[in-house]
């Protein structure tokens, strides 16, 4: 590691997590940086705020980046009192020192000399030696001092910590001069920021690891690690201890724990209702949704008179014709405050969202001024928020949008103490909801309102904790209809037959026969990936884009992962070409074209979680060659990204069926091998085999199929909504 000493220059570039390109101008300098002394060199890294007038100790290596040429990568760095008569003057007659010009700084050296710094943070008093300095000039001078060195301090002793600056950057934003003293003494208070696993390692390097504050520490994580591995909103006891002992290698006496799970209930961190266990906002979450949905209930129903005249006007004017699940499906959204529909892939649930709409705008006579202030329609993901925009030819978002979620604040703005007040609100894909966002959106909706929840029920449950729809439907507390009927594919496609015999648990014998629309080919874990490759070849050939054939996996890693499908569809759908500018992140090559997926929700950008796009272009900061920014085109919504960025992006050749949810692709490859075994199970394959519009290719092992067909691992989640909400109902009516 290369030592070099001496000033920031100028600043390249900066990303909001402190990553900094730089120019530094080398002063001292150890080895064979000798040769960089008096130069000015570039550097990299991450960095607290850099000061020009500041003195730097840059720890790292030089090294030759082939896009970008010579750089000096700081892997840590401390800020450094100036050396020598002119450096320590040059220093405190700088801005960092308030109180001391230029005159006086060269009066402090003169009296105390080259040692001067040193002696004035022994003692400030050593400076009302010096003729026509005040005490209290004493004291700001001595101030300035200190506070210079305090911040970049703070950063080497949590890098000393086992934090990395990036980390240590993170809790010295949030907690100042108190970081130090926060890790020492209230490390799991930092749980908002840093990782658990992180911090319970440095607490371990620390202290004891059965101690009171780790065990509580590590019951809470127990709570949401698990919660969130099986979707669960409370968990049994010995789902608790087996984790303490196992995760955390806690190894307690099952008494002990009692103890400390008493602690946590009384200090209100966990609510234990007959031998369940709940984290406190989550049996909030569940109660406060029994509790807003029985207030919406208690409005009286809506009266409309004349639907058969209405409905019949509707499909005269629009061409469409409803079968009588459909009507039953649209006159109970308009009539009573809270109903469910439910169907499979093709019944016709978006053509009932657009029906739903157009008849309330007729009974309430409404303008479109009117119907923008009156009707919300929201789903969570921006796919399915486009689905919906697109059908009514209305003004669609997700939930987080309309929540107005703050990434800073990291809350809802739209909230029980702040609600919009819309009258007719419709939600789609209701089942990828979580407890936590639903609850959310029932805090920020009026009483007074008309709630349609659309979904399919035997699609995947929510990331999340939670089972909303499945627990509202088996509530049986409010009005829901099955739609049946299947419009989406011709008469004589097999896709819809499959989803059913999935759900149903049922299959026959024509899973393994082709169709018009379906193949099921046979294949081992070694010949999957090539099958997939002559497949997607094939399909390039007869004209087919990547953007109408979507590969959908069950997990990133392994021989048949969703990682290793991506490289090789890359180079199939979009391989360099000399006009096509690309650059290498990690292992990763980005490419001009490149179909990519959002991770993570950006509703400052209008980009949600699962949604896809196309790198349109990659420039460069102006100013700048060191530095690519990434223009990626949403539908249209063109946002820029920094390399740092790209971390919330991967790419979209390849997606898990997860990330599919919300969305319909028009031909689908779905590989199924015993090597996903972890993953495969009943909801998942319906849900990726109802992406499907046109054709369908499951490739695999026959056994497996059937092994994840009969498997309904994701439905045994344990939740208390259903029992919060027949408590809250039935005893109201009693």
């Amino acid at each position: 590691m290369d030592n070099i000493r001496g000033k920031f220059k100028q600043m390249i570039f900066e990303s909001e997590n402190g990553y900094k390109v730089g120019l530094f101008r080398v002063k001292e300098a150890d080895g064979e940086m000798e040769e960089f002394v008096n130069k000015t060199i570039t550097f990299t890294g991450y960095f607290a705020e850099l000061d020009g007038e500041a003195y730097y100790k840059l720890m790292g290596k030089y090294v030759f980046n082939e896009r970008y040429g010579n750089q000096f990568q700081v892997s840590s760095y401390e800020r450094e009192e100036p050396k020598g008569k002119d450096a320590v003057i040059d220093f405190l007659s700088s801005s960092l020192v308030k109180g001391c010009g230029e005159k006086t700084a060269i009066a402090i050296v003169e009296t105390l000399g080259e040692d001067a710094l040193t002696l004035i943070k022994e003692n400030y008093e050593n400076l009302m030696l010096v003729p026509g300095i005040s005490e209290v000039k004493a004291k700001r001078i001595y101030n300035s001092i200190v506070k210079y060195q305090s911040t970049d301090q703070i950063i080497v002793e949590l890098k000393k910590l086992g934090f990395t600056i990036n980390e240590a950057l993170s809790i010295l934003n949030k907690w100042g001069e108190s970081s130090l003293e926060i890790v020492q003494n209230d490390i799991y208070k930092l749980i908002d920021i840093i990782d658990f696993t992180k911090l319970d390692k440095v607490f371990l390097s620390m202290k004891d690891a059965e101690c009171e504050e780790r065990v509580l520490a590590c019951l809470i994580e127990t709570f949401k690690r698990v919660g969130f591995k099986n979707g669960d909103t409370y968990l049994d006891k010995e789902e608790i201890f087996s984790t303490i002992r196992n995760e955390f290698k806690i190894f307690l006496e099952e008494d002990e724990i009692d103890e400390y799970l008493d602690k946590l209930k009384k200090s209100k961190d966990i609510v234990v209702k007959k031998k369940k266990y709940f984290l406190k906002e989550y049996y909030d979450y569940e109660e406060d949704i029994a509790d807003n949905l029985e207030m919406i209930s208690r409005h009286s129903k809506t009266r409309v008179s004349n639907f058969d005249d209405l409905i019949a006007a509707v499909q005269l004017e629009y061409d469409v014709k409803y079968n009588t699940d459909q009507k039953k499906a649209i006159k109970n959204a308009l009539t009573n405050r809270i109903s469910i529909i439910t169907g499979g892939p093709g019944t016709g649930k978006t053509t009932i969202i657009n029906s739903i709409v157009k008849l309330y705008v007729r009974i309430h006579n409404l303008n479109y001024k009117e119907v923008i202030n009156d009707i919300a329609l929201l789903a969570p993901t921006g796919r399915a928020a486009k689905k919906m925009s697109d059908s009514t030819g209305l003004p669609a978002m997700t939930i987080h949008r309309y929540l107005k979620w703050n990434k800073e604040k990291n809350e809802f703005q739209v909230n029980e103490y702040n609600k919009n007040y819309h009258k007719l609100i419709i939600v789609d894909e209701t089942s990828m909801i979580d407890t936590y966002l639903f609850d959310s959106l029932l805090k920020g909706i009026g009483h007074n309102i008309t709630l349609v929840l659309v979904g399919d029920a035997n699609q995947l449950p929510s990331v999340g904790p939670g089972l909303i729809l499945n627990d509202l439907i088996a509530s049986d507390m409010f009005t829901h209809t099955v739609l049946e009927q299947i419009y989406r594919q011709s008469d004589n496609s097999y896709i819809p037959i499959l989803a059913k015999e999935i759900k149903e648990r049922n299959l026959s014998d024509e899973f393994t026969k082709q169709t018009d629309d379906y193949n099921f080919l046979s294949a081992t874990g070694l010949t999957i990936k090539e099958m997939i490759r002559k497949i997607c070849l094939m399909s390039k050939e007869k004209g087919l884009t990547e953007e109408e054939i979507q590969v959908l996996a069950p997990m990133y890693r392994g021989e048949n992962g969703i990682d290793n499908l991506n490289v090789l569809l890359q180079e199939i759908f979009n391989p360099k070409h000399p006009d096509k500018k690309e650059t290498k992140v990690g292992d990763l090559i980005y490419r001009v074209g490149d179909k990519v997926l959002q991770l993570v929700n950006d509703p400052d950008n209008n980009i949600f979680n699962g949604d896809i796009g196309y790198i349109s272009s990659i420039g460069s900061v102006m100013g700048s060659k060191n530095k690519d920014i990434f223009t990626i085109d949403f539908d249209g919504n063109e946002v820029q990204y920094t390399r740092e960025d790209l971390i919330n992006i991967k790419h979209a050749y390849a997606i898990t069926i997860h990330k599919s949810q919300g969305s319909e692709f028009a031909h689908v490859i779905m590989p199924v091998s015993k090597a996903y075994y972890k993953m495969l199970y009943n909801k998942l394959i319906y849900t990726g085999v109802s992406r499907a519009k046109k054709s369908l290719i499951i490739i695999g092992e026959e056994e497996s199929f059937v092994m994840a067909v009969n498997n309904d691992y994701s439905t045994n989640r344990k939740t208390n909504l259903l029992e919060q909400i027949v408590n809250k109902f039935t005893k109201d009516e009693a």
